[in-house]
């Protein structure tokens, strides 16, 4: 579980943003704006980001605060699973990323591979839907769904992308060092799950 703090933090980030987008009295703004100063406050108090890259961070979140959609691809052949090194930090996840405007979840998924790894997928099928606050990920401005969708090779071969320094295929037991802001241990366990038991339940938070 996310520390109180962050919780808080992102709480009172949620409750300016609405304020400042649906208020007009100007004295309801100012209030608003504090509250805001207060969650980068807090951001800067527990992180090594300072208060300028945060405000930043949280200025470019107009309207109605909900929360993020992150996609993730999983792929299986020859029952071990597709990973892609990720160039920022070296370790290995899922082929995804944030959800794009326009595109449906499995188009997302389909994207990401294909950027990601080279292969052509198709999405098949919606494995999970977690709320990444109640997982072992490291701390998190953004409060983030994580979506992880089901996909088939159809086509295509092993290549780096712009984001990506490799591409493997992995057991379970022989996992590679796991980028933990992407995905962690225990759900890449999930996944398997789904491989071993076809019918296993959507997982969901």
């Amino acid at each position: 579980m996310e520390p109180k703090w962050l919780e808080w933090a992102k709480q009172l980030q949620a409750i300016s943003q609405a304020g400042l987008t649906y208020s007009r009295d100007v004295y309801d703004l100012e209030r608003f704006e504090m509250i805001r100063d207060m969650s980068v406050e807090m951001m800067a108090k527990h992180t090594a980001a300072n208060e300028t890259l945060i405000r930043d961070l949280f200025a470019n979140e107009t309207g109605y605060a909900t929360p993020k959609v992150d996609i993730r691809a999983v792929v299986f052949k020859e029952n071990k699973l597709l990973m892609v090194r990720e160039t920022t930090d070296g370790d290995w996840s899922l082929p995804g990323g944030w959800g794009d405007i326009g595109l449906s979840p499995g188009e997302v998924a389909v994207k990401e591979v294909k950027e990601e790894s080279g292969f052509d997928v198709k999405a098949v099928k919606l494995l999970g839907v977690l709320d990444k606050k109640c997982h072992p990920h490291p701390p998190s401005p953004y409060h983030v769904y994580k979506l992880f969708i089901l996909c088939d090779i159809i086509g295509g071969k092993p290549e780096e992308g712009i984001e990506t320094s490799a591409v493997g295929f992995f057991a379970e037991d022989e996992l590679p060092p796991l980028s933990v802001a992407r995905n962690t241990e225990s759900q890449i366990k999930m996944m398997f799950r789904h491989l071993y038991h076809p019918g296993e339940d959507v997982f969901f938070d």
